[in-house]
């Protein structure tokens, strides 16, 4: 400390060409720098869990057929009904069940699709499950 005991007590040099840098500033060239951009981003989607679609058996088929024969009949009265059924990741391979109640408004055989009240569509061929 011998060798600064002629500057130590001088007062700090402020520039009068540059305004001083705010303490926000200051701390941000101190911060972490994300070399990887959009690593985190793929650990969680690698990370993400999907689930195979369940292959029904002829019996099964013709239960959830029976069923929407039966609501079909009341079509009229737009039953109250709950569906299980397989949505696909767009992402990834597999996917996810979902289960959803909601009034039938509509059973399109041609294009496979159930059509409810609040115009949502679910697949005839992604249905493992009805319950009515």
């Amino acid at each position: 400390m011998k060798d600064y005991q002629d500057i130590i007590n001088l007062p700090h040099k402020v520039s009068e060409n540059h305004k001083q840098m705010s303490l926000y500033d200051r701390a941000a060239q101190f911060q972490p720098f994300a070399a990887l951009t959009g690593y985190n981003d793929l650990v969680i989607e690698t990370s993400r869990l999907t689930k195979k679609q369940i292959i029904l058996s002829e019996d099964e088929k013709i239960t959830i057929n029976d069923k929407l024969l039966l609501l079909e009949s009341n079509i009229k009265t737009k039953p109250l009904a709950t569906f299980t059924y397989f949505i696909k990741d767009n992402k990834k391979s597999g996917g996810n069940y979902i289960t959803i109640s909601g009034n039938v408004k509509k059973i399109d055989l041609y294009n496979k699709i159930i059509i409810l009240t609040n115009n949502q569509k679910i697949s005839i061929d992604d249905i493992i499950d009805i319950k009515c």
